[in-house]
């Protein structure tokens, strides 16, 4: 979605909300990145990011009549996928948590030689950057969710700290304090353990196989390197995040993809079905 003024935006949602359905389709397509980076970074794979991203755009359109234009649509759209985002049990790892202690361990204890080659004739070069890639988001969820949420919000959406308070329902103080330790928690843990981020003994080059054996990556499906990055501006609120620190190079894995081809199938075949149909004539 074009950068819109508020009144455009806002006038657009009245539209969809009266049963405008190209309207509400232009919406959708406008947040469909914004709400799937965030289900990526909060729940660490592709699968479940996908299919909360479906879940927070239906829930996005049963209440957009509750929108109030108090406060940006973004806002808004980013306090309904957090509150969804942290409060479902339903993900991986949600039901099998990690800490950074087990991750850690692994890192130093994981027995990585004597694999056999399972990269299918993949360049390894390309696995290695897959392996990065998902790696780093795996780490995130050592961080219980509101932590992880904090570290997002501030780290890769780059939200003012007002904004990011309204949102988790915290003061600007009480976020950018926990936002900073929580940032040198995970810079700390970089610095330790990882040689692409830090001065850690870990090599992703060294762990592929090791990787592939535990099903942490997938030769057949390299979610990471073939997604496309996103080049859209994805939100209206990032302009005015503080400088709390000087860490931003050890997170610079943290980009922004394009949705998958499935979310969007998923909004279009919404729009076609009988359930936007039901949601019109209420």
């Amino acid at each position: 979605m074009e950068k819109k003024t508020n009144e455009e935006l806002f006038a657009l949602i009245d539209e969809a909300v009266a049963g405008d359905k190209q309207s509400l389709e232009t919406i959708l397509f406008g947040i469909q990145d914004l709400v799937f980076n965030l289900s990526l970074r909060m729940l660490g794979n592709f699968a479940d990011a996908e299919d909360a991203a479906q879940d927070i755009l239906l829930k996005v359109i049963t209440h957009l009549s509750s929108f109030k234009k108090e406060s940006s649509f973004t806002t808004w759209v980013f306090s309904i996928a957090a509150n969804h985002l942290k409060n479902c049990k339903k993900y991986m790892f949600s039901q099998h948590p990690l800490s950074f202690e087990y991750y850690g361990s692994d890192i130093e204890n994981g027995k990585i030689h004597d694999i056999p080659d399972l990269t299918q004739n993949i360049e390894k070069t390309i696995l290695a950057e897959e392996l990065k890639l998902s790696c780093t988001n795996v780490m995130l969820q050592c961080l219980d969710s509101e932590s992880r949420c904090i570290f997002i919000l501030g780290t890769m959406f780059k939200i003012d700290s007002r904004i990011a308070g309204d949102i988790l329902g915290l003061s600007p103080e009480a976020y950018r304090q926990r936002l900073s330790r929580i940032r040198r928690k995970m810079a700390d843990f970089l610095e330790k353990y990882c040689g692409e981020y830090g001065s850690g003994r870990c090599r992703c080059g060294e762990r592929i196989n090791y990787a592939i054996q535990n099903h942490r990556i997938d030769p057949a499906h390299l979610d990471y390197t073939a997604a496309e990055i996103s080049k859209q501006t994805m939100m209206d609120v990032k302009e005015a995040m503080e400088d709390i620190d000087d860490l931003s190079q050890q997170f610079s894995f943290c980009k922004s993809y394009q949705s998958p081809e499935k979310i969007r199938q998923f909004i279009l075949s919404f729009l076609d079905g009988a359930a936007f149909s039901m949601i019109k004539n209420s």
